[in-house]
């Protein structure tokens, strides 16, 4: 029998040190970047609304028509979900490091594109910030997939849960960098243009330099991701996709040499052995890949969409929920820099208290609680307060009972963050064979964004109120905030059903996990019985 190979168990065993922490770093950076372009959008939509569709004389300053409104939040998440398919495949077709360094650029081009417009028409501006935002979510989206496996590829055994979910922990600093930047540069325009609310003067309210205030805050994503090129081109192959999937023993051995300052010897019989055994030959449409893994795959995509309904409908609509509890006063009582200024400081809050610190705690505790315990407990908490948010709503909605829920709110957040939106991402990178680990972590995070696609498009329509005189302009009736909560609920109770089809990975080697040590016990029987049988 084939057995470890010596230079993924020096991986395996390796204490923690500076190049766990300096991969962190990279890969975390991507996710930082990720965060801050994907939630970003959410503090500039209004601002966007009263620039260019504000009607002349009207009672309440401009808003994006329905279909614009869809199209800006949403078009990246559809990027994203191509970009994750198409990315994961190519990463175990190409290898990890190649296609790392293309998402990169991608993400800084686009970045800094989606703050250009073509033509100053409500149309082209629009149309311009649609295309760009597609090809951001493209590259955003490959770095789900290779960030993840990189990062489950270099790290130990014992902690290798931390080092993943402190790459996906990244993505809540990004939230609040987003929040930092829209306050310091709505702040700044303030100082500058001391203007009157819509109210008092609705023309005088909005002044045309106000236009650079979304187009600096949506550029400012690609600062970080520039950053971090350099160090993510010198960082080598990992060992596990040079030696099992490029077969190349003597370099996984070289790069790893380097990486952990040992000598390592480049096993080339032991890659030859392990790599032309049958069970290590299977394909992802094959019936030995459903044998083995199909349940695990459909564990790990059900329990990410279902999840990302929820999380992307509370987080894009954010500034919607604190509008209609009154955090944020009526648009006309402010002019347009005040309202970004407002919106952001509500997001900065919730990313400070629940955000930042639910992500964090899984770092801590996931290699002790262990993945499947802490994303059942997320889901299970995340069911009791969308519930308990929902069937008492209109006792929320008092004036004097506003803080309570914004704290019921932020609770949700923490255990989804302490809960399920971090072992969804960890989990996929550990339990599939190296040779469609990226893959398969692809398509389960395509599911997660399918599901905030539904999220973010279904919230929007839902929660319309059933009054069609409280609608928001050009939408039809909803079903109302408080039955889109207790949905979401519901939602997170099937969650937390389907998390029991995924497997603990806590404390195994990647190769016990995805059996690619020992595959000839369940394929070759005749090889495993000479190989028992044999003298030792």
């Amino acid at each position: 029998m084939a057995g470890q190979l010596g230079v993924l168990n020096a991986l395996d065993v390796a204490k923690t040190q500076w190049y766990h922490f300096t991969a962190i770093v990279i890969a975390g950076m991507g996710f930082f970047t990720d965060a801050y372009d994907l939630f970003c959008i959410s503090l500039v939509t209004k601002l966007l609304g009263r620039i260019y569709y504000t009607q002349p004389g009207a009672a309440k300053p401009g808003t994006l028509p329905p279909r614009v409104q869809s199209s800006v939040t949403g078009v990246a998440l559809c990027g994203t979900l191509a970009g994750q398919l198409f990315f994961g495949w190519l990463g175990d077709k190409m290898g990890r490091k190649k296609v790392y360094g293309l998402t990169l650029v991608l993400m800084v081009v686009c970045s800094i594109a989606s703050g250009l417009s073509f033509g100053s028409t409500p149309k082209g501006v629009m149309a311009t910030l649609c295309f760009f935002r597609f090809w951001l979510g493209f590259g955003i989206g490959g770095d789900y997939p290779l960030s993840a496996t990189i990062m489950s590829e270099y790290a130990n055994k014992k902690t290798r849960g931390a080092f993943i979910a402190a790459v996906f922990a990244m993505q809540g600093f990004g939230i609040l960098a987003g929040g930092v930047v829209a306050l310091v540069v709505s702040y700044a325009y303030d100082q500058k243009y001391k203007v009157p609310t819509y109210e008092q003067d609705p023309e005088a309210s909005l002044v045309p330099a106000f236009d650079y205030v979304w187009r600096i805050v949506l550029m400012c994503g690609a600062v970080p991701a520039a950053l971090t090129y350099y160090w993510r081109m010198k960082m080598p192959e990992t060992a596990r996709y040079t030696a099992l999937v490029a077969k190349n023993a003597k370099q996984a051995a070289a790069d790893m040499s380097k990486v952990l300052q040992v000598e390592l010897e480049a096993e080339e019989e032991k890659v030859k052995e392990l790599t032309e055994n049958e069970g290590n030959k299977y394909g992802l449409f094959s019936k030995e890949f459903v044998k083995r893994h199909g349940l695990h795959l459909v564990g790990t995509t059900t329990t990410w969409f279902l999840l990302d309904i929820a999380f992307y409908s509370q987080n894009l609509f954010q500034k919607d929920i604190f509008s209609a509890i009154g955090w944020i006063p009526k648009a006309q009582e402010m002019n347009a820099i005040h309202e970004v200024y407002k919106i952001a400081r509500a997001q900065t809050l919730i990313a400070l208290c629940s955000t930042v610190p639910g992500y964090w705690l899984t770092v801590l505790f996931i290699d002790r609680m262990g993945r499947f315990a802490i994303q059942l407990m997320g889901f299970f908490f995340m069911t009791v307060f969308m519930f308990a948010l929902a069937i008492p709503y209109d006792h929320w909605t008092k004036k004097a009972n506003r803080i309570g829920f914004v704290v019921m709110y932020s609770l949700t957040f923490f255990f989804a963050n302490f809960g399920p939106n971090a072992t969804t991402f960890v989990v996929p990178a550990e339990i599939f064979p190296a040779r469609l680990r990226s893959t398969c972590h692809g398509i389960s995070a395509a599911a997660g964004k399918a599901g905030a696609i539904v999220g973010a498009f279904g919230f929007l329509y839902a929660a319309q109120s059933k009054d069609p005189s409280k609608t928001d302009a050009g939408y039809p009736t909803g079903i109302g905030i408080k039955n889109s909560l207790i949905m979401l609920g519901v939602i997170n109770f099937i969650g937390m059903l389907f998390t029991l089809m995924v497997p603990e990975s806590k404390g195994k080697s990647l190769e016990e996990l995805s059996g690619e040590n020992d595959e000839n016990d369940v394929v070759d029987t005749h090889h495993a019985v000479s190989a028992r049988t044999a003298p030792v």
